[in-house]
């Protein structure tokens, strides 16, 4: 399939239907995004034109054909600890505050967690965050979810070769967090992968079973999808969190102009939002507590 093949009307079908499944907001020439990232499956699947792919997306018992173009189009993009901010918000400034208010069984969702790097990245957090505070936080848990169900099945196994080990984990978190496979492959230690769970989600549809929230890392997502379901996803994510809970987006990413049921709290690394509920919490500056320093400077 050629940028020439693949008509304007046969493109605009496809943006349709990409929007209502996962919510991904095409521009209006993305034309070789589209044959860049489909031409292999459309081959593997004996379709020569987007037009007769769209046409066998209406074939209800073509799910799994579904989920693939989803995959295809999905940007699966991701490092350990990126932009470093989040995790030392959380080891500074969120996990005391939990620990202070006695929260039992902290949760936290990474609601796009891609191949693991993130919830992963949380766990590792947490890890020293308990080594700084032994007896502290001692039954948080990570709910990690993705609309792919292979990628899922990567992350669940958490291996990783070494060109995406490189990708912002420093050699002293290695050694420290993951074990070295026959392969030469790396899997996280059954402490760091043990507190996260995964499961299929789609942003768009319902999050009742997921439970409630401390903290959610919704990083580099919202970005895709159109100002509705912004303003729509923020808004269910606001009623998941549980009274004084956070949230994390993107660096580049703002609620301005899509939720008011936030506020930011600035904190010496960065900021983060947490749900309007009333509590009080010191914006400016950062809770007396110990820190510990993580080691290079890598991110996620």
């Amino acid at each position: 399939m050629t940028r020439a093949a693949l008509s304007n009307q046969d493109y605009e079908s496809f943006r349709t239907f990409l929007e209502s499944a996962c919510g991904i907001v095409l521009g209006e020439n993305k034309h070789y995004l589209v044959v860049s990232r489909l031409s292999r499956l459309m081959a593997d699947e004996g379709v020569e034109t987007l037009a007769d792919l769209v046409a066998h997306l209406k074939d209800d018992r073509k799910r799994q054909l579904r989920e693939r173009i989803v995959e295809a189009m999905t940007t699966n993009e991701t490092f350990w600890f990126r932009d470093t901010f989040p995790f030392d918000i959380l080891k500074e400034t969120i996990f005391p505050d939990l620990a202070d208010r006695r929260v039992r069984s902290p949760r936290i969702w990474s609601s796009a967690c891609s191949s693991g790097q993130e919830p992963y990245s949380i766990s590792m957090t947490i890890q020293e965050y308990q080594a700084s505070r032994p007896g502290s936080l001692t039954d948080v848990q990570i709910m990690a979810t993705d609309i792919s169900p292979t990628i899922l099945l990567d992350a669940k196994e958490a291996s990783y070769d070494a060109l995406a080990l490189a990708r912002g984990l420093s050699n002293e978190r290695k050694q420290k967090f993951f074990t070295p496979l026959r392969d030469g492959r790396w899997q996280a230690r059954p402490e760091i992968r043990n507190r996260v769970r995964f499961s299929q989600a789609n942003l768009l549809q319902s999050y009742s079973l997921l439970g409630r929230f401390d903290v959610i890392f919704c990083r580099n997502v919202l970005i895709y999808f159109s100002s509705e379901s912004k303003s729509d996803i923020l808004a269910r994510m606001a009623r998941v969190l549980n009274p004084g809970g956070y949230l994390f987006l993107g660096s580049s990413e703002s609620i301005t102009q899509y939720s008011d049921e936030f506020e930011m709290v600035r904190c010496p690394r960065g900021s983060v939002y947490r749900v309007k509920s009333g509590l009080v919490l010191k914006p400016t500056a950062p809770i007396p507590r110990p820190i510990v320093r993580p080691a290079g400077n890598g991110k996620r």
